[in-house]
Order: structure tokens, then C-alpha cells, then sequence
């Protein structure tokens, strides 16, 4: 009996080499894909769906996760994007590039008889000596440092879509993040989602502003409501103010026109009767999660209440949080306890729709911003940069550490790896050897995104960093070398751990696999030639 009896017919194999080899094949392609999309001077990828739908980016978890990659091994790599933009929010290039380069690296050992264990060990060895390089050579950051904060801000957005207004935006982000950071019991706590950030089209990224407080995009039911009012009692409520259906289909039969009338007085006593709920508690301000029926809508404007309608569940999620108001689901059980509260809250036109200021809330915490540019896919690449920068500067102050951008931090890391591979006795050097050259991979595609000769730039960066000049970085404009802490290219020093341990935790999880046993008859997107001679 041979291993292919015990396996369903349809079933595919590879083993050794050959699943070694498709593996890498497929982590290699995955940062290929991303790769000129990185540094200032990346390129930006466009992504049509099957419906037609465009995104414009060079964020490199949007592009991957736009694609959708459907080979196991490249869904991998995919997840080292994923993982570095929920724990940082910026990154998710580097960590891919770094990753792709690992495995391409380790394809030369492999060629070379190095086993995959070694490769691995040498691996391991290496991540784990970087961490020690990083944080030894990091500097601190204090969270009212606003002139670092703000060099953070620009980095994140250097670019990206973004770039044209980044000294206003990069302020924005700082005074976003300063204002929901708080202290407690000596630790500074930063929840991003106090942030809200919405979008518009029509005027430029410079109209982009700051609201400390919340921006529901909906408007008043009825224009008889109240614009604005002062210290309002909010009720939130996700039921809707109308005459519900019956549970069980009903057939109602009407005879004579004194019937309809008792029926129309009925429906209309019941609405009463819930809107006189809701004025009896002292509410003056409803935001409902369902619909509002038209007569409702009349009662409540007769009453001076301001109501919302088809408010979104997160919306009012946030309002309860913003205004320390508790969520109702039956108006039989309102109590002014109940209810939230603010400072102000107006309808305001912005752009081309009207939408509602919550201001001064109970919970300071919370702000908002409003984001402007000329067309949707520019707004969302905008936003998709704000969230990059906000992302880094909660992850600077959490962590309380930085470090210099434009390639310097990789080309020292590699430096020292190098140092470090001297003192290793066994094959192991090699491969810590491979991963300083991988890392080395960062600086590389800065220099070839840019138009630059990678050869002189690493070579000018290798003589700089020999010197001590630890934060030597290129220009990638100028293609001069310069002192990246000084010229303010400062990025968190989260990026690069995370970065680093990811990459090399996927790799070496790939690098250990040579058998692949594929249940089924996958397409050929799912799964690479198996058979084929690389």
C-alpha cells in the first residue's frame, strides 16, 4: 500500500523541494506586488472590482486585501500585513517586503544544502538580537513633545495622498490624539476609536478640521425641529416611532367609513401615546436607530423636539459613550436618568448635505474630524493616511520610544546583525547573515522607488553608518545622504518590532513546511503548479 492509496483520488501533493519552493515562490510574489508602492516617491496601485468599483492606494494591507489572494501560503503573508495594521496602523509594507525577502533569501540557503531548521534557528537568532539592537538604540517620547508628535504625523503621511496638505493634517492628528489620551495610574491610554473621522468631496484637503465632539452624517425628520438647542436631555432609542406590524399575518375588513375613521384614530392615539412617552421624560432630543412615522414626526416638532432617524447602530453606540446616555429599546421604561447629555447640538450644512454637531460632550474624549477633497477616491486615500498617522502616534506614545526613518534604523540593524553572525559557530551564521541582508531589502526599494542607483545609496549609507552616524538615511529626493533625526523623518519604534517579528515568524513557519496536501481540485489561483520545475 503506498501513501496515495490513504488519500482521497482528487487529492494533490507536494512534497520536499518542490512544496519548499512553491511556498517561497508564492511569499515572494506577494511582496513583489507591494514593493514599488513603498516610501516617499511609491508608486500607487489601482484596484477595479467585478463590479466596478475603483481604489486608488498605496497602503499596502488595502491593496492586499483588495486583490484577495486565495493561495494559502500568500494568505500568510497577507496576515503579517493585517496583524502589523491592527497593532500599529502603519507598516503593513515594510512587514511584507521584509517577509518576501526573507523566504528569498533563504532559497539561496536552501540551494546550498542548509537545512531548514538552521535557516529557521539562524532566523530566530537574528529577530531576537534586532529587538535588542532597537531598543537599546531608540530614543523617548513624552506625549506633550507636539514638535515630535507632529514630525511623526508628516512621516506617517510623506507619500501618500495626503502629502499635499501635511503640515495642517499632521496637526489635526496630533491634537486628535493628544485630546483622547489619558493617564491612569501612571499609564497613558489611547483608544483610537474615540476618533471619528468622515468624509467629504467638494472642497479642498486644506478645509479639513477638528471638532472635539461627534458628527452624525444625518439631519433633522422634520423641518419644523429645532436647529440647534443648548444643554439638550437626548434620548437614544433603536426601536422605531411607528405602528409596528402584526407578527402573524391579518386581514382587516372594513364596511362603512366610520370604520376607517376608528381604525386612523386608533393608529394615531397609539403614536401619540409614544411620543407623549418620550415628552414626559424630558427629552428634547431623540436619536432613533429605526424609523419615525410622519404624524410621530409632526407631534415631535409641535413638542419643540429635535429627532434624527436611521441613526447607524455604531452612531449610537457612540452617542451613548459621548453623552452618558443609556440605549432604550422600550419607551415604557424612559427615565430622565436615562438620558444624555452636552453642551451644544446643531444642524450644520456641510458641503453639499446636513449633518448634526454633538458638542462639549460628558466623555471628552471623543472628537471628530471632517476630512475634504475634490473627489471621493482622493478623500478615502486621504483618510486611509489619517489613520496611518493617528495609528503612529498612539503607538509612539503607548510604547514611549521612536526611532529615525528613511532607511537608517535598517541599514544600522543590518550592520549590527552582521557584527553579531561573526560570533555564531555553526551554519546558523548564514542565516542571520540572509536576514541582515533582508532588512538591508528597506533602504534598497526606498532607493529604487526613487529613480536611485541602490548600489551607491547602500554603499554611501554602509560608509555613513561605519562612522556612527546611526541615523544616516537617503533623501529620496535629493539622493544625498543626511541625518534622518535631524531632517524630522521619525517613526515609532512599534513599526519596526512588529515589522521584524512578524516577518520572521511567518517565514520561518513557511520555510518548515514541505509537504502540502491539497484536499479537492483547486483552480489554478488557489494553488501554483505543483509539478512545476522552478
Amino acid at each position: 500500500m503506498s501513501q496515495k492509496d490513504i488519500l482521497p483520488e482528487d487529492t494533490q501533493r507536494t512534497v520536499g523541494k518542490n512544496a519548499q519552493r512553491n511556498n517561497i515562490l508564492a511569499g515572494k510574489l506577494v511582496a513583489e506586488t507591494v514593493r514599488t508602492t513603498l516610501g516617499p516617491k511609491g508608486m500607487d496601485k489601482m484596484l477595479v472590482n467585478q463590479l466596478g468599483d475603483v481604489v486608488v492606494t498605496n497602503d499596502g494591507v488595502t491593496i492586499l486585501e483588495e486583490i484577495a489572494i486565495e493561495h494559502p501560503t500568500a494568505k500568510m503573508i497577507v496576515e503579517i500585513a493585517k496583524t502589523q495594521e491592527e497593532e500599529v496602523g502603519d507598516g503593513t509594507t515594510t512587514a511584507v517586503i521584509i517577509a518576501g525577502e526573507l523566504l528569498k533569501n533563504a532559497e539561496k540557503l536552501l540551494d546550498n544544502n542548509i537545512h531548514p531548521t538552521v535557516i529557521t534557528k539562524g532566523y530566530r537568532l537574528a529577530a531576537t538580537k534586532c529587538l535588542e539592537i532597537l531598543r537599546e538604540i531608540a530614543l523617548p517620547i513624552k506625549v506633550d513633545d507636539k514638535s515630535m508628535l507632529h514630525k511623526i504625523a508628516r512621516t506617517a503621511m510623506t507619500g501618500k495622498g495626503a502629502e499635499i496638505a501635511k503640515d495642517s493634517l499632521a496637526e489635526i492628528a496630533v491634537d486628535a490624539v493628544i485630546n483622547i489620551s489619558k493617564t491612569e495610574n501612571g499609564v497613558t491610554i489611547i483608544d483610537t476609536d474615540n476618533i471619528r473621522i468622515e468624509t467629504q468631496t467638494g472642497s479642498g484637503v486644506e478645509d479639513s478640521r477638528l471638532i472635539e465632539g461627534l458628527i452624525i452624517d444625518k439631519a433633522r425628520v422634520h423641518s419644523g425641529m429645532p436647529k440647534n438647542l443648548d444643554n439638550p436631555k437626548i434620548l437614544l432609542y433603536n426601536a422605531p416611532i411607528e405602528i409596528k406590524d402584526t407578527e402573524t399575518d391579518a386581514k382587516i375588513t372594513i364596511t362603512n367609513p366610520s370604520q376607517m375613521d376608528a381604525f386612523l384614530a386608533q393608529e394615531e392615539k397609539m403614536i401619540r401615546v409614544m411620543v407623549d412617552k418620550i415628552i414626559k421624560s424630558g427629552a428634547n432630543v431623540v436619536f432613533c436607530q429605526k424609523g419615525i412615522d410622519d404624524l410621530a414626526q409632526h407631534f415631535l416638532a409641535k413638542a419643540g423636539i429635535m429627532a434624527l432617524r436611521r441613526v447607524k447602530k455604531s452612531d449610537i453606540d457612540m452617542l451613548a459613550k459621548a453623552t452618558g446616555g443609556r440605549i432604550i429599546t422600550n419607551l415604557n421604561d424612559i427615565s430622565p436618568s436615562d438620558l444624555g447629555s452636552c453642551g451644544i447640538i446643531e444642524e450644520v450644512k456641510e458641503e453639499y448635505e446636513n449633518v448634526t454637531h454633538i458638542k462639549e460632550c460628558k466623555n471628552k474624549d471623543i472628537v471628530s474630524l471632517i476630512l475634504n477633497a475634490g473627489t471621493e477616491h482622493v478623500v478615502e486615500e486621504i483618510k486611509r493616511a489619517m489613520e496611518d498617522a493617528i495609528g503612529d502616534l498612539a503607538s509612539a506614545i503607548k510604547v514611549g520610544f521612536v526611532v529615525a526613518g528613511a532607511g537608517a534604523i535598517e541599514i544600522e540593524l543590518a550592520r549590527r546583525t552582521r557584527i553579531y553572525a561573526e560570533s555564531l559557530p555553526g551554519r546558523e551564521q548564514l542565516a542571520v547573515r540572509a536576514f541582515a541582508d533582508s532588512i538591508e531589502a528597506i533602504p534598497v526599494t526606498l532607493a529604487e522607488n526613487a529613480g536611485l542607483d541602490p548600489i551607491d545609496v547602500i554603499t554611501s549609507l554602509k560608509a555613513a553608518h561605519d562612522k556612527n552616524q546611526i541615523w544616516a538615511g537617503i533623501n529620496v529626493f535629493t539622493g544625498k545622504i543626511i541625518d534622518a533625526w535631524k531632517s524630522g523623518i521619525i517613526e515609532p519604534l512599534k513599526i519596526k518590532t512588529q515589522a521584524l517579528s512578524s516577518a520572521s515568524e511567518v517565514a520561518n513557519m513557511v520555510l518548515r513546511i514541505d509537504d502540502i496536501i491539497a484536499a479537492g481540485a483547486p483552480s489554478e489561483q488557489q494553488m501554483p503548479n505543483m509539478n512545476a520545475d522552478y
